[in-house]
């Protein structure tokens, strides 16, 4: 498979007409025009010199007119005829002919053998072995011979036009007859096969330089394609440090458009490239967006071996690291809550069955002490701690082997209403915490009813304790919502008024044994997280755009 064929099955052009065609058309368009001009010039020029010199053989000046008056006309009409027709070899070889014709009688009428104009002969050979090649142009040489050889048979035989004056011909023999005839008809025939030749090897030269012409546009083509559309963001830095070129992955990477950074240095657009230059295939470097952002990017550059004053000129290939870090990071809190779950297991088989004996044994001795005993106290600090103790081995059991969701259909409002009354029955419960609901009661929710109020308990008991002294507002609300590929979710949003999430923390908040309180276990976000995530749900928790306390944003994939 040739490389045309193969850039035209990668980028293909839409179909042109024959480029033989075209030429052939424009060739003829030519022939008109040189006909017309070629013509009037001559036969002008000759009538102004005869009018100084009646010597010279023309026609008189009205057969003149008439004659340049045809060719006009003539020539209209096969400008006309050549805008519709679709025979363009016949149609040049008959305009071919008829020049040929015109050339004959031309040289009839102004001396035969003598006429100046016995040279034009050759014009309508170079035509025809110009426009039709080999075969026209030897079937035109052998016309252009025949009507030469009857010219000079009548100038033999002493014929001439009536209005011609007598010339001396030396055609007195038919020796001279015959050395005319086959020195013209030989030179007719040389020429038509020299331009032939030429004009075959022109052709073929032009077919060749469109076609390469048509694979280097197809190259541009794709490469500008390529250049575009390639994930991986491409820069190209002249040897002062310009940045020449700018692709459209590296503007999303960079956040900065093409026409703000072309012309502009690196070091001043983009100084972490320049700065983390290093010794590894594919340095890394913490590059400052344009909106101030810091993205992980591996990038590489290699020299650009251009001609001219380019001798530093480079080529810089980045691609933002941001997805593969967060894949890692999950990759890495798998793992994390793998190790988790195979000492929870542990936790709860060593230490579940002491306890619970621990914990009863404890129980007797305090309804066996008196009230007033002073180790009562004591007593009831071992009866709390066991029991936080059991809490947090069922959170461990819970986390390290989850339950696979039930998924039916319920009414979200109830839910939350029900998870809003357990919340209020704890003992320590702030008064001052206020709540407000803004859900639809027709709302229903596809999900697991526990599993989800689990989490709604976990998400409201984390709210209501960094309210716990000054109070505050719990909003929940609800709704449903498109999103990309028209999936539909169910969307819960629980905001306070706390102090928010402290940026430096934001990305480990859901994180196993990551936690602010003192007597937290870490567990709570971390099993809210993964109950959604088994229900191919989403949460994300954000800072309240007014300012002040959190937002977790749960979304539950509908049916």
């Amino acid at each position: 498979m040739t490389l045309s064929s193969r850039l035209n099955r990668i980028c293909p052009f839409k179909k042109l007409p024959s480029i033989k065609e075209t030429q052939l058309k424009r060739q003829l368009q030519w022939l008109l025009m040189l006909r017309v001009l070629l013509l009037t010039l001559l036969l002008g020029i000759s009538a102004v010199l005869h009018a100084f010199n009646q010597e010279l053989i023309i026609p008189p000046l009205r057969y003149l007119v008439y004659f340049i008056s045809g060719i006009y006309l003539f020539t209209i009409i096969s400008a006309l005829t050549l805008k519709f027709t679709k025979y363009l070899k016949q149609f040049a070889l008959i305009q071919i002919l008829i020049d040929s014709l015109l050339v004959a009688c031309l040289v009839f009428y102004t001396g035969g053998s003598q006429s100046i104009f016995g040279l034009m002969n050759f014009l309508p050979i170079i035509a025809g072995g110009t426009l039709l090649f080999l075969p026209g142009g030897l079937f035109v040489a052998a016309v252009a011979t025949i009507n030469n050889g009857l010219i000079l048979f009548l100038e033999y035989q002493g014929y001439y036009p009536p209005f011609s004056p007598k010339i001396d011909s030396s055609l007195t023999s038919i020796e001279a007859l015959l050395h005319y005839f086959s020195i013209s008809g030989i030179t007719y025939f040389l020429v038509a096969l020299l331009t032939s030749l030429l004009a075959a090897r022109l052709q073929q030269t032009e077919v060749e330089l469109s076609r390469t012409s048509q694979d280097l546009d197809r190259l541009s083509l794709l490469y500008k394609q390529i250049f575009a559309d390639i994930t991986t963001g491409i820069i190209t830095v002249h040897s002062d440090g310009e940045i020449t070129s700018f692709n459209r992955a590296a503007e999303k990477i960079t956040g900065f458009p093409a026409h703000e950074i072309l012309g502009q240095s690196i070091n001043s657009k983009l100084p972490d490239l320049e700065k983390s230059q290093s010794d590894a295939i594919r340095p890394i470097t913490d590059l400052t967006r344009k909106d101030g952002k810091i993205i992980p990017v591996g990038f590489s550059w290699a020299k650009l071996n251009l001609p001219g004053d380019c001798t530093n000129c480079r080529v810089y290939t980045m691609q933002d690291l941001s997805k593969i870090k967060k894949m890692e990071d999950k990759v890495r809190q798998s793992e994390k809550m793998a190790a988790i779950g195979r000492m929870a297991a542990g936790i709860a088989h060593e230490f579940r069955n002491p306890l619970a004996a621990i914990s009863g044994a404890a129980q007797v001795l305090f309804q066996d002490m008196a009230e007033d005993e002073p180790s009562r106290g004591l007593m009831n600090i071992i009866l709390r701690e066991s029991d936080r103790l059991e809490g947090t081995i069922s959170e461990f059991l819970q986390f390290s082997k989850p339950a696979a969701p039930e998924k039916s259909w319920f009414s979200l409002d109830m839910s939350v209403q029900e998870s809003i009354e357990i919340i209020r029955q704890a003992p320590d419960w702030n008064k001052k915490i206020k709540f407000s609901v803004y859900i639809p009661p027709q709302l229903d929710c596809w999900a697991d009813p526990g599993q989800l109020k689990q989490i709604l308990l976990n998400l409201l008991n984390n709210a209501a304790n960094v309210m716990a002294e000054n109070g505050g507002e719990i909003s929940i609300s609800a709704g449903e919502q498109s999103g990309k590929n028209e999936k539909e979710w169910t969307v819960i949003k629980i905001a306070d008024t706390g102090p928010g999430i402290n940026d430096k923390i934001k990305n480990k908040i859901f994180e196993p044994f990551f936690t602010t309180r003192e007597n937290g276990t870490g567990l709570g976000l971390a099993i809210v997280r993964q109950l959604i995530e088994s229900h191919s749900g989403i949460i994300e928790g954000i800072n309240n755009s007014k300012g002040k306390g959190a937002v977790f944003i749960i979304r539950l994939p509908l049916p």
